[in-house]
């Protein structure tokens, strides 16, 4: 029997935008390249949000605005109104930080570049289907909402994600795009708690005060502790400090000590679980100190997890609208995404990919561009079946 997918596939103004992609491959790479040009570290995407705000408005998008925390928001209207909207997103923050040499090259295939999969491919892919659709005049049945959003990288915290959940609420489906992952489809996202500790101690000299407690000594201890925690592997839980700093010099003993604590967990309770495990841990430090260590654990990020039934609907028109771009098969993942909060809402929410990519988060980051085509096939066929759902 043939599916939904199958069906908007057949139409010839989506077979000839299924093969635009294919053909404007060289453009597609230069729009990719002109996003990642622009720099846009977590907190300071404006430059970034202008210039997709532009684009929006030139592609003839209705709507056109930037909210409190810069996300950009655009409507391609569908011509049944009373429907509820699909909303696709795409985050523009990186992990570089400002002044990051952006400078791309080519090799075997592959374009180089800090940020160039994670995520300006995603950013450009926007784009890249809203032009196909005026191109084609591809008109969906429900108002499509795209989204540029902040805050998806490290302590953003999905920030710019929250925002877009509080404006669509649970009735939208949301169509969530990396600029990696070509194949792969997430829909069930892991939690995840992080933690600033702050440690304080009297500290002195090394010599003339030494048997005085240390913040470094004591911050030491905690995460020796926590590296010898038992976590499941099913549910999949884990720990990370991820970064760590303090003192003032070799020869004195710390006053200060601070580090950053990441904890995930595919189940709710493990990752509840792990965070008691975690500050019984700081309290049996202070404790040991008898008073001469105090730890502040503050919570610094909080990205809820939740799912869909792989059964659902969206996850299945995600599936089948792979395998008619030549994917016969599709990975299931688990992830931190922007898609935690749809799912965590109990809206219906995948994230899928748009091209193969490799070193993510490092200065020799790569996408292979060779699979761009049928991502976008992908994401072009997925948006106009959510839109008739």
């Amino acid at each position: 029997m043939s599916s939904q997918i199958d069906s908007i596939a057949a139409q010839p103004a989506v077979q000839a935008a299924l093969s635009h992609f294919q053909q404007s491959l060289h453009q597609a790479i230069q729009t990719i390249i002109a996003v990642q040009q622009i720099a846009s570290p977590t907190f300071a995407e404006q430059a970034r949000a202008a210039h997709v705000a532009e684009r929006f408005m030139a592609l003839g998008l209705l709507d056109v605005e930037q909210d409190a925390v810069d996300n950009v928001y655009g409507r391609f209207p569908g011509w049944m109104s009373h429907l509820s909207p699909v909303v696709v997103s795409a985050h523009m923050d990186t992990v570089f930080p400002d002044g990051t040499d952006l400078t791309v090259t080519r090799k075997n295939g592959r374009i180089y570049g800090p940020g160039i999969g994670d995520n300006s491919t995603g950013v450009a892919g926007l784009l890249l289907l809203i032009e196909a659709m005026n191109q084609f005049n591809l008109r969906p049945q429900a108002d499509v909402w795209f989204v540029a959003n902040v805050g998806e990288e490290g302590m953003g915290d999905l920030r710019g994600m929250r925002a877009v959940g509080e404006r669509f609420g649970k009735s939208a489906a949301y169509l969530v795009v990396e600029g990696g992952l070509y194949g792969q489809i997430a829909h069930q996202a892991i939690g995840v708690r992080r933690f600033r500790l702050d440690v304080a101690a009297n500290g002195g000299h090394s010599w003339a005060n030494f048997g005085q407690a240390s913040a470094i000594h004591a911050l030491a201890s905690i995460i020796t502790h926590i590296d010898a925690l038992p976590v499941p592997k099913t549910p999949k839980t884990t720990y990370n400090i991820g970064t760590i700093g303090g003192g003032t010099s070799v020869n004195t003993i710390a006053q200060t000590a601070t580090c950053l604590l990441d904890l995930r967990s595919e189940d709710t309770e493990a990752l509840a679980q792990l965070v008691q495990q975690v500050e019984g841990i700081v309290a049996q430090v202070e404790r040991e100190k008898r008073g001469e260590v105090k730890v502040t654990m503050t919570q610094v990020g909080n990205r809820p997890a939740g799912q869909i039934p792989r059964q659902s609907p969206l996850v299945k028109l995600a599936e089948d609208a792979l395998r008619a771009v030549d994917c016969p098969t599709a990975t299931y993942i688990i992830g931190s995404t922007d898609a935690n909060i749809p799912l965590s809402m109990g809206a219906q929410a995948v994230c899928v990919g748009l091209t193969e990519s490799g070193n993510a988060h490092r200065l020799d980051e790569y996408i292979d561009p060779a699979k761009l085509p049928q991502g976008l096939g992908q994401l072009l066929l997925l948006l106009l079946a959510a839109a008739e759902s």
